[in-house]
């Protein structure tokens, strides 16, 4: 079999710049989001809702595609997200001119593994570059900790309300950190829960030190307010078990129904009274709840909630020091929760909520985020989300950059003054990626109506003249200092963004190829796999 290596290395250049052409068109969706002037978008979801956002990963988690280059690119946004919580929008638009620079090389008929080969010189020489730039920060001044979180949200929705929202990020943060084997861990996923409650103003958010559960009483007599509680958390059923499918009960008499009903009451008597001998005033458990036991509990001034989440149980124990039980016989007085200062259900609005709250070090909280609607408080919390993302990083490594497209513009002076020195055709993606790198400031530039090539120029030649925390302005359009301005970005979110664009960029590059494995329906199921012509395959905008 005679394979004609011309046709073959047109082939596979047709498949890199449809995944070049993919790429740009991704990042062409979300490049009016980048900036404090960021434009909202508006998108309908499946199910007919409305999602109004400029994030990033939001965006691109809502919107179809069909290229298979264009669905890797938009996985980019989402594992940035899980990684770093911020910098979405910035991976995408830097992947996609990372993408779109290596066009004239592939139409020169550079080999692409040439073309990657001087990539990742110059990645390496970049993240090189900003550790040289990298700030510390001095973690005791609180001060600077709110201002490096409010600079990261002067770009979302909530900016308006900044303090109070880096306020509640950094108290959420630093009041789930603890020190696990001489390792800071910060899980504020888990034991940070936002409870969104239509109604009132943006003020009226606050972090609150426990645990709120939207969840009433199940019995009218239970007490309401409770000082310093012991509380008590099981994951078993506090009722009696029924018999799984395959059970048989035989009875010959009418005595016999009796005593069964006498067993089951025993059951669950017994199993109350091995809850009630550690004198508790709150039981809560994660099953069901039968009128028996509550009327044992009801009788000892016990109050008791049922069918908790796992997660709101697990915050609940975090936060007054309760072990989560799963045998009731099995309870010691070590698992018995007494952190909780001050137990209260309240009502707000139309819904009932269980306070937990004056816990003695907690390590885990709710935050009351109240607003004019829905709309508005599932923006406002995917903006604290990304906030707590910013607290996070830069509590786990305290070095900065600085932001406003300084850090990239300085990056890529460097790589232009280092691409002089080397030798052979590596230099010329080399140095591309320098300018793939402009596109942040210039982005920023666009979105605030300034004048780009005359500003891009001006801040190019001030970086040229060693000033590197120069950057724009992304309110007025114009150079600025960004340690002036105090806008700072963490360097675990920068650095990461570079290298997954790079990498991500580099892999697609490689691509020489796209082939399909599902069959076309003419086909039998024994057919081979279907080749699919890349250019048919370059559809990668939204439907």
């Amino acid at each position: 079999m005679v394979i004609n290596t011309n046709t073959q290395r047109e082939h596979g250049r047709k498949a890199q710049l449809s995944n070049v052409s993919a790429g740009k068109a991704v990042a062409d969706i979300v490049r009016t989001c980048l900036g404090p002037r960021a434009m909202l978008k508006m998108m309908l979801d499946p199910m007919g809702g409305v999602v109004i956002t400029n994030d990033g990963n939001a965006i691109l988690r809502e919107i179809d595609v069909s290229h298979p280059a264009a669905k890797s690119i938009i996985e980019l946004a989402r594992a940035q997200d899980e990684e770093v919580g911020d910098g979405t929008t910035s991976v995408i638009i830097l992947t996609g001119e990372v993408l779109a620079v290596a066009t004239p090389f592939l139409e020169r008929l550079m080999h692409p593994t040439q073309i990657v080969s001087g990539y990742y010189k110059a990645l390496d020489d970049a993240v090189e570059v900003m550790k040289s730039m990298s700030v510390d920060l001095d973690l005791s001044n609180r001060s600077e900790l709110l201002a490096v979180v409010d600079s990261c949200l002067g770009t979302k929705f909530v900016t308006r309300w900044g303090k109070i929202m880096t306020n509640l990020a950094l108290d959420a943060v630093m009041t789930v950190m603890r020190d696990v084997d001489g390792q800071r861990e910060i899980d504020f996923k888990r034991y940070a829960h936002a409870e969104k409650i239509p109604g009132g103003e943006i003020e009226d958010c606050r972090v609150i030190d426990g645990v709120m559960i939207n969840k009433d009483l199940p019995h009218p007599k239970m007490r309401r307010i409770i000082e310093n509680p012991r509380i008590i958390l099981v994951d078993t059923p506090l009722e009696y078990k029924k018999g799984e499918s395959m059970t048989e009960v035989q009875m010959t008499s009418e005595a016999d129904f009796q005593t069964l009903l006498k067993m089951e009451e025993e059951y669950i008597e017994r199993m109350c009274n091995s809850i009630l001998a550690f004198k508790p005033d709150i039981v809560c458990t994660e099953k069901g709840l039968s009128d028996l036991a509550q009327h044992y509990f009801v009788k000892h001034g016990v109050t008791a909630f049922r069918r908790l989440r796992k997660t709101d149980n697990n915050r609940l124990a975090r936060a007054c020091g309760a072990t989560i039980v799963s045998r009731p016989d099995e309870l010691r007085e070590s698992d018995v929760g007494t952190g909780c200062g001050l137990f209260e259900v309240r009502k707000i609005g139309d819904e009932f909520f269980a306070f937990f709250e004056k816990c003695k070090n907690p390590k885990a909280c709710s935050i009351l985020l109240r607003g004019a609607g829905k709309d508005v408080l599932n923006e406002v919390e995917r903006n604290l989300q990304d906030a707590m993302s910013v607290a996070r990083n830069i509590l786990m490594e305290p070095r900065l950059l600085p932001g406003g497209g300084a850090t990239e513009m300085a990056i890529a002076v460097a790589l232009q003054k280092k691409s002089q020195s080397i030798e052979g055709i590596a230099q010329y993606p080399y140095r591309a990626i320098g300018q793939a790198l402009e596109v942040i400031p210039r982005t920023l530039a666009q979105n605030c109506g300034a004048n780009v090539v005359r500003v891009v120029t001006a801040l190019r030649a001030k970086q040229a003249e060693g000033a590197r925390t120069f950057g724009i302005n992304g309110n007025t359009g114009e150079l600025a200092d960004m340690n002036e301005l105090g806008i700072w970005e963490p360097y675990s979110v920068k650095s990461q963004t570079l290298k997954t664009a790079v990498e991500a960029a580099c892999m697609l590059l490689r691509i020489d190829d796209i082939v399909s494995g599902l069959k076309k329906k003419q086909e039998s199921r024994s057919g081979p796999a279907q080749q699919v012509d890349p250019a048919e395959a370059a559809g990668a905008a939204e439907e």
